[in-house]
């Protein structure tokens, strides 16, 4: 019987899903309960591809062999209910496309916090050293798509707990986790071990000669380690625990950190990176590591991370007016990525926070909010929850409901030497598309407003 492949949603994920299987020689339909962008709908036509947006044909989606499931649509939906009801499988594009990229290698980085700016680097060490790798997954181009339209050695890959969660006979060959902290668990059943669970599958199907980079300052990482020993080899990254491994590791220590994997090694001068802080101090740890077990000279490591700048919608610095440093963090979308960007603060703090709550604990940041916050301006369609966890930690505290407002409170609130930080601990989905539109709004206003 011949694959009848359904791909659900048009997004990136899902074009260049359905794109590789028709390439494939495989029977597919696309099908997008919403609207498909229009390059996504002629790229859809370039290659003959059958699809529906604005509703589920359910006939059509029932009658197939496998489904691709792009990220973003929860198991909860009821269309992927009425899938699995039938027993059909459902994988992610992940799954799907390393069944076509040949003897290509892949490097695959997850985690809660860190996964962009450390994938972006590990992509930027091996194109600087010449290696012909694609750049893909959560960031960057649809993995399925490369693999249709390109052929690469390396696949530099982010991937998120959803993708995870699609993964069965996926394999990285160099796997990198990063930390594992409260997240997105309104799709995990509110219960963190389910997101562990999720996260842990970075390292399923790994061999002895594939490499396994984490942190081991991550108390979760290392307790999940002790229960399931692995068969790759180890490469942790630290600045405050001492473990030795016998095939490489990186560790901080006052202001360098050296990476070694086998013979092979580098030492890094923090304050002659671009990307300032702990918390880019981990990324760089982990991406020398991965570079160095990909096979690149430490010497190219190096120049690499000196050269790299900061990531958009990560601590990105807008502009500084009247002595206000204002900052986009449009990234931190939870707990722990404010807590890293709340750590690097400087200056007093007019902290912009809130969106769609995704069953935070603030407790972690109410120490730096004391120390460093003077003013909290909540900008969400719900702000109760954040209003009541800071009301005894921040003195000012102001509510609005709309990013104009918002801004328009951090100014007046914002004095010379202040720095106004946009690091939401939320999703974006109540205002705005997702947090790079929130971003490119924030930058917008300071461009046009703050003079």
């Amino acid at each position: 019987m011949a694959k009848r492949i359904v791909v659900l949603g048009g997004g990136i994920s899902g074009y260049g899903s359905a794109i590789l299987a028709k390439k494939q020689g495989l029977e597919v339909f696309l099908s997008d309960a919403g609207t498909i962008s229009p390059l996504y709908r002629q790229r859809l036509e370039q290659w003959g591809v059958e699809y529906e947006q604005g509703g589920h044909t359910m006939e059509r989606i029932l009658a197939a062999t496998e489904v691709i499931k792009s990220p973003g649509i929860p198991d909860t939906a009821p269309v992927v209910v009425a899938i699995r009801e039938r027993g059909i499988p459902v994988i992610s594009e992940m799954e799907f496309a390393c069944r076509y990229m040949g003897s290509a290698r892949t490097i695959c980085i997850t985690g809660s916090n860190g996964k962009t700016t450390t994938t972006s680097l590990i992509f930027k060490i091996l194109s600087d050293a010449g290696y012909n790798v694609s750049l893909g997954g959560n960031i960057g181009e649809s993995f399925a798509y490369s693999v249709a339209t390109g052929s690469y050695d390396w696949y530099v890959l982010e991937l998120s707990s959803f993708q995870l969660d699609g993964m069965f006979d996926f394999r990285a060959n160099i796997a990198v986790l990063m930390n594992i902290t409260p997240d997105h668990l309104d799709r995990y059943g509110y219960c963190f071990q389910n997101y562990v669970d999720s996260k842990m599958r970075i390292v399923q199907n790994q061999k002895s000669n594939d490499y396994f980079i984490y942190s081991a300052d991550d108390e979760v990482i290392v307790r999940e380690l002790d229960k399931h020993p692995l068969r790759s080899r180890e490469l942790p990254f630290m600045a405050h625990s001492a473990v030795a491994s016998g095939a490489g590791d990186a560790f901080l220590a006052g202001g360098s950190f050296t990476a070694r994997v086998g013979d092979s090694s580098v030492e890094i001068a923090t304050d002659k990176m671009q990307i300032k802080g702990l918390h880019n101090a981990y990324d760089a740890m982990a991406a020398a590591l991965a570079a160095l077990a990909a096979g690149v000279e430490g010497s190219q490591v190096a120049e690499s991370i000196y050269n790299f700048s900061p990531v958009e919608h990560r601590l990105e610095p807008v502009a500084e007016v009247g002595g206000v440093l204002y900052i986009n963090d449009s990234k931190a979308t939870n707990v722990d990525s404010v807590w890293y960007a709340l750590e690097s603060m400087t200056r007093p703090v007019v902290w912009i926070a809130g969106g769609t709550d995704k069953g935070n604990d603030y407790t972690p940041l109410k120490e730096f909010a004391a120390e460093k916050v003077h003013t909290l301006v909540c900008m969400g369609l719900d702000n109760d929850k954040l209003m009541r966890e800071f009301k005894d930690i921040v003195p000012n505290i102001i509510s609005t409901d709309s990013l104009e407002a918002a801004m328009e409170a951090a100014r007046g609130a914002a004095k010379a030497g202040d720095a106004v930080l946009l690091s939401p601990a939320c999703a974006s989905f109540d205002l705005f598309k997702n947090y790079c539109q929130r971003g490119e709004l924030f930058k917008a206003w300071v461009v046009e407003n703050v003079k």
